[in-house]
């Protein structure tokens, strides 16, 4: 009796030790990600649930947990760490061979996203020239062009390893419209392709331009670029949406950066989540009448005071050609060109 009592234990022992192996190998593995479109008319947007699995995210600490920064005065030098401890990338900051040796993974892909709806589409061979001079030489680049017209898209020499594909999409006869789509379709593009093709992925305007080198110190888990009209003022003066009955409210208490809507990246994973989450507070404004202060950005900017970005990009990698370069920022590796507005969108 004593032996089989003994026997019995020890099995217990080996199967729970056993159990408790595979669960840690899925730990440091990561549990697999299932991705599925999950986009509802808005009526419908209350009952649905995003069809999105992995780990149980770490809870977002309150904005009064992190260390706060001097509101009542901005810095003329740029930061180099945020508040809570995340690199602020610029000119200077970074030795160029460490982001070379930490993101050497094989087969290393990196996906971009840009749309070239209506006259827009007169943009698109100048940003894919000068990234494929600039932008993430040496690495496997898919470029994803979302445009309502295929036949406007030039053909532009890509180098090895670099692939181009354009995703027709439905035009808009407001520009507002389309603008504020444009987290729904990357989200949907990424349950449907992105994720099997790419590891990261940035979402960029096409109206822009590659001036200097851009490199894997841009790469992180979920990254942001300060805009370049707000680096140098008071929280208080950013331009977030103050209205309580929109889902991109930010309180005057909050806020650290203001963060330029056209550019975005991270982990696949991590965008994919950003862009569901996004997408879902624009649908739950536009159930209620509201449309945001300055779009999908108001909601871009109301994301990030809880779900802090892991890096945050300097001016440097979202500049304005209309302003002129301040001292304290040392190299443009990527602005916006100067466009009549007002003839695009009309």
């Amino acid at each position: 009796m004593h032996h089989q009592r003994l026997a019995l234990g020890l099995g217990i022992c080996l199967l729970v030790g056993t159990s408790l192996s595979v669960l840690w190998v899925c730990v440091e593995n990561g549990l697999p990600v299932s991705y599925g479109s999950y986009y509802l008319p808005c009526p419908e947007i209350f009952n649905m649930k995003l069809h999105y699995e992995r780990e149980k995210p770490l809870q977002p600490m309150a904005w009064s947990q992190y260390p706060q920064p001097l509101l009542e005065h901005r810095p003329t030098q740029l930061l180099t760490l945020t508040p809570w401890l995340a690199p602020v990338v610029s000119e200077g900051t970074f030795n160029p061979e460490l982001p070379q040796h930490a993101y050497q993974a094989p087969n290393l892909t990196i996906g971009v996203t840009v749309f070239a709806v209506g006259k827009y589409t007169h943009f698109v061979q100048c940003f894919l020239e000068s990234a494929e001079e600039f932008f993430m030489r040496g690495y496997r680049v898919h470029y994803y062009i979302f445009t309502d017209n295929p036949a406007a898209i030039p053909r532009v020499p890509l180098g090895p390893h670099r692939l181009l594909g354009t995703i027709p999409i439905q035009g808009h006869s407001h520009w507002e419209e389309i603008s504020m789509r444009w987290m729904e379709t990357i989200s949907q593009h990424i349950a449907k392709r992105a994720h099997r093709e790419v590891d990261y992925l940035f979402c960029l305007d096409v109206d822009m331009v590659f001036w200097n080198p851009w490199g894997p110190e841009t790469l992180g888990d979920l990254v942001a670029a300060i805009h370049p009209g707000y680096y140098a003022i008071l929280c208080q003066q950013f331009p977030y949406q103050r209205r309580r009955v929109s889902a991109a409210f930010v309180a005057d208490s909050e806020g650290d950066f203001y963060y330029g809507g056209a550019v975005s990246r991270g982990q696949v994973a991590r965008v994919y989540e950003f862009t569901g989450s996004c997408h879902m507070a624009i649908l739950a404004d536009k159930a209620n009448g509201i449309v945001a202060a300055w779009q999908e950005e108001s909601h871009l900017n109301h994301h990030f005071i809880t779900n802090k970005p892991s890096k945050v990009l300097s001016p440097e990698y979202l500049w304005d050609d209309r302003k002129p370069q301040p001292p304290s920022l040392k190299l443009i590796s990527f602005s916006t060109l100067d466009k009549d507005i007002s003839c695009l969108r009309s």
